[in-house]
């Protein structure tokens, strides 16, 4: 069977070196990122994303936190904005008109998670995902904030999901695609599920399978061996990916595997 659609890439060989030569030098030319995320009870993956952003490379790095943690920052973490929050502590559909106001100034938006179950919440992303037109970064308990309309996700071009196994087993289940993810099948089987559901869909994903990182896009599946998932779940690839998805809008599978191949040895 061809698999001309799937790439291999290992850590010490980039397949598209050219992305990390051509990193913006100057800040002032190196994007701007909005990181939203966190509720009363958390924002650990909030202050790791902006602090990872910065590092990686990334202009002006703003970030968005329910009001209700206004007292809980610490003061290495500036370029804060508070917005509305719910009585359990998330963001509020009240936070809407300010997270659209933010985003304007952005050239992306990472929704890294840590916000809380809280059904306006769910809501309020909804609407913003369904009204933002620019790049957006999901991953963490972000992308199970819209489980229930999960067409917002997978049918949204400019979109990067960075997700657990399971999450997109829920994805595939969630838009009614005829193919089943299980745990057990193997890579192959994976690989040209995800080649058929990214030729369907517009959306880019990233999952981990074992320990191999599975990234498709428009039918092109790219692997790469991975045996750090902390890295994942606490969500400092996908600030990472988000720095790369900035400065590459045009080309997001490429960036997003050079992200990968610039970290896979840290």
């Amino acid at each position: 069977m061809n698999h001309s659609y799937w790439q291999r890439q290992e850590p010490s060989k980039p397949l598209f070196p050219d992305i990390e030569w051509s990193k913006p030098e100057r800040r002032d030319q190196s994007g701007a990122l909005l990181v939203v995320g966190g509720n009363k009870l958390g924002f650990a993956g909030v202050a790791e994303a902006y602090q990872t952003a910065l590092k990686t490379g990334v202009g002006q790095v703003k970030v968005m936190l329910p009001d209700c943690l206004k007292k809980s920052i610490p003061p290495t973490m500036i370029d804060v904005i508070f917005a509305a929050c719910t009585p359990s502590g998330g963001l509020s559909k009240e936070a809407l008109p300010e997270l659209r106001a933010v985003s304007d100034w952005a050239n992306g938006v990472l929704l890294i998670g840590d916000a809380g179950r809280n059904a306006e919440t769910a809501l309020a992303y909804e609407e913003f995902i369904s009204t933002y037109k620019g790049l957006i970064i999901v991953t963490r308990d972000a992308i199970d904030l819209v489980k229930n309309n999960p067409g917002l996700l997978a049918e949204r071009p400019d979109t990067l999901i960075i997700a657990s196994f399971a999450q997109v087993q829920k994805l595939f289940q969630g838009v009614y695609y005829p193919k089943m993810l299980t745990f057990n099948m193997q890579l192959l089987q994976l690989v040209e599920a995800m080649h058929k559901f990214t030729t369907t869909y517009p959306c880019t994903i990233m999952t981990l399978h074992k320990d191999t990182l599975v990234i498709a896009q428009a039918g092109s599946v790219i692997t790469q061996p991975w045996n750090n998932p902390m890295a994942i779940w606490r969500g400092t690839v996908a600030a990472e990916a988000s720095a790369y998805a900035l400065w590459n809008q045009t080309d997001i599978l490429k960036a997003v595997t050079q992200s990968i191949a610039s970290r896979s040895t840290i």
